[in-house]
């Protein structure tokens, strides 16, 4: 299982959604979807601009659970 810790990194970073919108270019419904993990594909186009925006890496943004 893939988790995804965007809620964790913008409680960390004190970012709203609608900030990490602005910075990515990315609409609020897609920002909405992968901050509630309701998304089952990302592209890597979508992931860049998270990590650029967030100043992180996939690691810190995904996180692999063996199930």
């Amino acid at each position: 299982m893939i988790k995804n810790n965007l809620s964790k990194i913008l409680g960390e970073k004190r970012m709203r959604m609608t900030e990490l919108c602005r910075l990515t270019g990315l609409s609020q419904n897609t920002v909405f979807r992968i901050y509630h993990d309701q998304i089952a594909n990302i592209s890597l186009d979508t992931v860049n601009k998270l990590c650029n925006a967030l100043e992180c890496n996939t690691q810190d943004l995904f996180e692999h659970i063996p199930d």
